[in-house]
């Protein structure tokens, strides 16, 4: 009995003391960031479970700081589902990510967003779903989180910061605020204790930036493509 005391998990996978991290059985991607890793139940980015990503714009630097976790999982299909801006292929090319690995998906109206995003995650064919949504009922939040759990994609929602004033079965909820160096990665919600400073984050600057000016997101709204298409423009 004594030793069943000490380890939580002994008795169930998704039980942990509230001084430290969860571990259980959820399958990670490696950060690729030590201190980041270290800060993170299964020491990396949870599959099969709902990830929100929260900054006060895109382009902050999410893209690099998910890169080591899309490349792990470039092996199937990564998609972009309704990003704000189109992504800029020569870039994720330049990362290792080959071309006819990346889906780009622009669902004319937020339902429909949310529909494909339910039925990418429910298929269970592709190795990372990154979705960008600005507004999202509970109810949406609650049925992509059943549906990432049926399988093992990594999924990561982009959301602007104003959601963190509400609640998101998201096990995980990170707040992105840039910083000369990289970015500054405050803990909202983890399995684990809470982490009341944030912590900094140094990311290096995509290779195609050091050899030409790109400009990574303030770009004008494109008008409608076919879906899958891949011309440039987001980079961050």
């Amino acid at each position: 009995m004594t030793s069943l005391s000490t380890a939580p998990e002994a008795l169930h996978p998704a039980l942990w003391r509230a001084s430290q991290l969860a571990r259980g059985s959820v399958r990670t991607l490696d950060t690729g960031y030590p201190a980041l890793s270290a800060e993170l139940p299964g020491q990396g980015w949870p599959i099969g479970q709902l990830i929100e990503l929260l900054a006060a714009r895109p382009g902050l630097g999410e893209l690099r700081l998910l890169r080591p976790a899309l490349l792990a999982a470039a092996s199937r299909p990564v998609v972009f589902l309704a990003p704000p801006h189109l992504p800029h292929a020569t870039a994720l090319a330049g990362w290792g990510l080959p071309p006819e690995r990346l889906l780009w998906l622009r669902p004319q109206h937020p339902a429909h967003a949310c529909w494909s995003a339910e039925q990418i995650l429910r298929a269970g064919t592709c190795g990372a779903l990154l979705f960008w949504h600005t507004r999202m009922r509970s109810d949406q939040l609650r049925r992509l989180h059943l549906a990432a759990q049926s399988g093992e994609t990594l999924f990561c929602l982009m959301r602007p910061v104003d959601a963190a004033r509400t609640a998101s079965p998201a096990p995980l909820r990170l707040q992105l605020d840039s910083t000369a160096q990289g970015l500054a990665i405050h803990f909202l919600k983890r399995r684990g204790p809470p982490r009341d400073t944030p912590l900094s984050l140094a990311l290096q600057p995509l290779p195609i930036l050091r050899h030409r000016h790109v400009t990574p997101v303030d770009l004008p709204a494109p008008a409608p493509l076919a879906a899958g298409s891949l011309p440039a423009a987001l980079v961050s």
